[in-house]
């Protein structure tokens, strides 16, 4: 399948040129083609930001949800229908931030979908406020002083909860980022993949050149071991690159699900049992 199948032609990109947006966007649909995945089957959940609006230019099914609620959702679409291939794309303020809570027990509950960050430390949409992820000392127009906070670090914390895939991919290096999305797709259980992502207008620190001279892959590693893994990802300088850590073995959200547990289909296709709807209701109203 080739990656023009999710072309949106007459899609009005919001982005700015040379945005590491592009990248991801790129990827991705590079991914979902290698693993011919129509668009019938695709359901793209967002946030509110610049990496939200990603879905909109990829053809696809969309749900364009809260500021940092978009896992709930899609936690709720893959339970409803677990055939499909849901992939969950955020910025880093959305999903850190705004989302911190969504993330952690997203996590924990092992929902089979992809989670894609774009990681540009800095709010873009809202014109440049430090993030959850910038650096320290780095400069806004808010944090005139610089930022006096500890980075949030997302790829300890996914390894802490137990998290079954934990990656982090750069978007300026497309095919390296289209082969870590394609495993985080392929692997069932909740996949982490956070993606540094340069911001043209807002961060003038984090750029394409500062991400390549601050960034290396993982070689020799073995992505079973997640003690090394945590090692590895509370590294700050420079930053490895690649799958930190892969666990296929774990029960996903909806493996524990009764409704799945003898039958496979999804709820739509099941008949409704209306004498049992109303004997519920009808239970309700004694109450």
């Amino acid at each position: 399948m080739k990656p023009e199948v999710y072309d949106m032609p007459d899609a009005d990109v919001a982005w700015c040129p040379g945005c590491g947006n592009f990248g991801i966007l790129k990827a991705l649909k590079m991914a979902l083609a290698d693993l011919e995945i129509w668009p019938e089957n695709l359901v793209l959940v967002s946030g509110i930001g610049q990496a939200g609006k990603l879905p909109h230019y990829l053809k696809g099914n969309v749900y364009n949800g809260l500021h940092g609620r978009s896992l709930s959702p899609a936690t709720g679409i893959k339970s409803a229908h677990p055939q499909l291939t849901v992939v969950d794309v955020s910025g880093d303020g959305c999903m850190y931030g705004e989302g911190g809570n969504h993330f952690l027990h997203t996590i924990r509950r092992n929902v089979n979908l992809t989670n894609l960050v774009h990681n540009n430390m800095v709010y873009g949409l809202t014109k440049g406020q430090a993030s959850p992820t910038s650096l320290r000392d780095f400069h806004t127009p808010l944090q005139v002083e610089g930022v006096f906070e500890e980075p949030f670090n997302p790829l300890s914390v996914a390894l802490a909860l137990g998290a079954g895939f934990v990656a982090r991919a750069f978007s300026g290096d497309i095919e390296r980022t289209r082969d870590i999305i394609k495993k985080a797709i392929l692997h069932k259980g909740y996949a982490l993949v956070d993606i540094f992502q340069p911001c043209v207008t807002f961060n003038r620190v984090n750029t394409y050149r500062w991400f390549r001279d601050n960034t290396y892959y993982l070689e020799d590693h073995n992505p079973t071991d997640r003690v090394e893994a945590f090692r590895r990802a509370i590294e700050t300088g420079p930053y490895p690159l690649g799958i930190f850590y892969q666990n296929p073995g774990k029960k996903t959200f909806e493996e524990n699900l009764s409704i799945y547990m003898e039958d496979e289909r999804p709820l739509h296709q099941r008949e409704i049992k209306r004498e049992a709807v109303r004997k519920l209701i009808q239970s309700k109203k004694k109450i």
